[in-house]
């Protein structure tokens, strides 16, 4: 065990603790040691937009989709929000996540921290209208489908996200692999293991064109090194009010390709 000298001057030692990455008196295992670097690392990427959305509007609010136990929001509003007006609102659909994570915002004095125990898709009515940013860290699956469309409905300037579990394009495509093999390209997903990996990535391309079609600019890059997770995809995305001219007609391109033509009106707007 040792002491983190890394620790941001404004982390909270006791968050760190309730998180249990801090042990009661301080130290810190190497396997903690790696988590919390990942987390600032993330952090580090997210800062400079939450520095630009409180110039624009200071009373902010930033919604965070599937936040299981909440770590992102946790650190992001201890490391940033606290310090000024913003609010930090969770989503999560596990309703003892939800009241753990109420109970430790109440012990931390976070007051403008929120949870809300809803699926993504049922939230609509549930938060304000006015969201600057909407985070999704490894929403399983289509909930970041959902954290999107969320946030497509009330044009939030950013999303930052994170995808994971991308079963459903590859779901179909198995569905379909029967029809498909008679065309070459469709040895790109043969074999069961590339199925679910070019499955994820074509979800990811669609998920990308969607929002450029409706006026975002996209920065897509990996979120830490490979040896910490799979899921690593980073998509940013910032609303500029230009939507790419082509990428509708792309996207129905690709899943008239890949003999997806049933997910259109996922990924088409």
């Amino acid at each position: 065990m040792q002491t983190l000298d890394e620790m941001k001057p404004q982390q909270s030692p006791e968050l760190l603790k309730s998180l249990h990455i801090l042990t009661r008196d301080g130290k810190i295992n190497q396997d903690s040691r790696r988590k919390l670097k990942q987390v600032y690392h993330l952090y580090n990427f997210i800062e400079p937009i939450l520095e630009k959305i409180n110039k624009e509007n200071e009373h902010y609010s930033v919604v965070d989709h599937g936040c299981g136990k909440s770590y992102l929001g946790f650190i992001l509003f201890d490391l940033f929000i606290k310090s000024n007006l913003g609010q930090m609102i969770g989503i999560e659909t596990r309703a003892e996540l939800i009241e753990k994570s109420k109970a430790l915002a109440k012990k931390l004095k976070f007051d403008r921290m929120s949870f809300i125990n809803s699926a993504i898709a049922d939230a609509e009515n549930l938060v304000p209208n006015d969201i600057d940013m909407v985070t999704a860290l490894h929403a399983c699956d289509t909930a970041t489908d959902d954290a999107i469309f969320f946030g497509l409905k009330r044009q939030v300037k950013y999303f930052f996200l994170v995808p994971c579990c991308q079963a459903e394009v590859a779901k179909l495509m198995r569905k379909n692999k029967s029809t498909s093999l008679t065309e070459p390209i469709a040895e790109l997903w043969r074999h069961p293991i590339h199925t679910r990996e070019v499955g994820s990535h074509l979800t990811n391309v669609l998920r990308c064109l969607l929002l450029e079609s409706q006026g975002y600019k996209l920065t897509v890059t990996e979120l830490v090194g490979w040896e910490h997770s799979m899921k690593n995809e980073l998509i940013i995305a910032e609303y500029v009010g230009v939507k790419k001219g082509n990428a509708r007609e792309r996207s129905l391109e690709i899943l008239k390709l890949f003999n997806l033509q049933e997910l259109e009106s996922k990924f088409i707007i």
